[in-house]
């Protein structure tokens, strides 16, 4: 799940991770009388979850979805030219996003950028800080080009990041004296709120030194742990909806693991590895997959009809593979599920079914005796080439 920048902001003052003040506006005047309650020189900027916000261009023909203004007029102005209007940016695509919220923030003199996340490190099941000097740019091109200046710190499961470790990072960053004490401090809070908030990861790009002084972190992308979000019901509160696929909220809703791809061939299989794999074969025969589905072990008929349903809904989908191996998860209630589903949405494509594993006889048997047309494989190569044969017939 990700979060605005707003709702960001309102972590850091939680957690006590230096910040610049602002606040959200939904509509023109809130946003003006924002701008009169906070005073100074200001940003406006819009709110939706891609990035190159400043670049992008709204289609109502406004340039930019970020902007300076010294008035709480002019901020009023801008928030009218984007409120209620879409966002195009290069990671938007041309459909670009709707934007119903924007954050009006004080402005700030930047002397210095930098680059600081805590992540979940994959290799060593543990977190760790990442941070650069090249602050305000993309990492991967830091990565790329520079990686020596990319500073990592592992930290101990079990101990956390120590106080000697937030101290370090900063210094290895070029905080010396007092500026130490107060990027540490940025350090080590963001850690605290990367721990109690069930992060997977914490970016702030950038993290800022102002010419009087101060260490701020201005700007931040949050991902949380989905499977601990029963445990943060505030967090879970902050989810925005109209900023997601349609398709996963609805899957969701279902306990559905879903996401949309661009492909014309659906998949529904039990288990994340098994479905990268029939994503992959998909592709190896020269189909493209329309979405990755994991139904989970314990799937039942309903989830099952569910998934059917959702599946159907998108107009590319030329036809469906259904790859089940029932381990936890057994062949005769899938295939109970396939003929409930099929009879239920009124299947307008292809369908071909593999199943193997728990009770595969008496799923096949019940598939054979439904009279419905399904196309069954024996295998997953057998079922790959059947569903792009079958999706290159439809029109």
């Amino acid at each position: 799940m990700n979060i605005h920048e707003y709702q960001a902001k309102e972590l850091f003052q939680k957690y006590g991770v230096a910040t610049a003040p602002g606040k959200v506006a939904h509509t023109p005047e809130e946003a003006g009388n924002a701008a009169r309650e906070i005073g100074g020189e200001l940003v406006v900027k819009a709110q939706i979850h891609a990035g190159g916000r400043g670049k992008g261009t709204f289609k109502n023909g406004f340039k930019g979805g970020v902007h300076l203004v010294k008035t709480p007029e002019e901020a009023r102005e801008v928030a009218s030219q984007m409120l209620g209007q879409t966002l195009v940016t290069h990671q938007t695509g041309p459909e670009g996003r709707l934007v119903n919220q924007v954050l009006v923030a004080q402005g700030v003199n930047i002397a210095k950028e930098y680059y600081l996340a805590i992540l979940m490190d994959r290799a060593t099941g543990a977190p760790t800080v990442i941070a650069s000097t090249e602050g305000g740019v993309e990492i991967e091109a830091v990565a790329e080009k520079t990686p020596e200046k990319i500073l990592r710190v592992h930290v101990h499961p079990a101990l956390g990041l120590q106080p000697y470790q937030a101290r370090s990072v900063a210094r290895q960053l070029g905080f010396g004296g007092t500026l130490n004490k107060q990027a540490a401090e940025v350090v080590f809070n963001l850690y605290k709120l990367f721990i109690a908030c069930d992060c997977s990861m914490v970016e702030v790009n950038p993290l800022v030194l102002t010419p009087d002084d101060k260490v701020l972190a201005l700007d931040a992308k949050f991902n949380f742990d989905d499977n601990a979000l029963y445990r943060h019901k505030d967090i879970a509160a902050m989810r925005d909806v109209t900023e997601e696929d349609p398709r996963e909220v609805e899957a969701s809703k279902s306990n559905l693991n879903y996401i949309g791809l661009d492909g014309d061939i659906a998949c529904l299989v039990n288990g994340a590895g098994l479905a990268m794999a029939t994503m992959d074969i998909i592709k190896y025969h020269g189909g493209n997959p329309a979405n990755f589905l994991d139904v989970g072990g314990g799937a039942n008929e309903q989830q099952v009809t569910e998934a059917f349903k959702l599946l159907v809904s998108d107009k590319n989908v030329k036809a469906i593979l259904v790859n089940i191996f029932g381990g936890i998860m057994q062949c005769d209630i899938i295939a109970r599920g396939i003929i409930g589903a099929v009879k239920a949405v009124n299947l307008p494509v292809p369908l071909v079914v593999r199943l193997e594993g728990t009770n595969v006889a008496e799923g096949k048997r019940l598939i054979q005796e439904s009279g419905l047309p399904v196309i069954t494989a024996n295998d997953l190569t057998d079922a790959a080439v059947k569903v792009v044969g079958a999706a290159a017939t439809v029109a």
